[in-house]
């Protein structure tokens, strides 16, 4: 793991890189974006449905392979196993967009 990586690991996607606070908060709830350029990051899911779940996400990043463009997640098919505190799902990376 690289230092970038490190630094997303358990992070809030959307906080700033200098938050005092950038991991999950009480009473949220998470997806773990799991591959790609933000592999490890949690994305607020809070009061998402299940339909804008099962939609995926297609994320702004510098990191992806375009920068300044978005990485896509999708949700995964079945049940998640808990993931811990918060994170009800998790999302794969399934590529990049400009």
């Amino acid at each position: 793991m690289n230092g970038d990586e490190q630094l997303l690991m358990g992070r809030v996607y959307g906080c700033d890189h200098d938050d005092p606070n950038p991991g999950p908060l009480p009473a949220r709830t998470y997806a773990m974006l799991v591959g790609g350029p933000l592999d490890g990051l949690l994305l607020d899911v809070t009061g998402w449905t299940a339909e804008e779940i099962g939609g995926g996400v297609a994320l702004s990043t510098e990191l992806s392979r375009w920068p300044g463009g978005r990485a896509l997640y999708d949700p995964g098919a079945g049940a998640s196993p808990p993931l811990g505190p918060g994170v009800a799902c998790r999302f794969y990376y399934s590529g990049d967009t400009p």
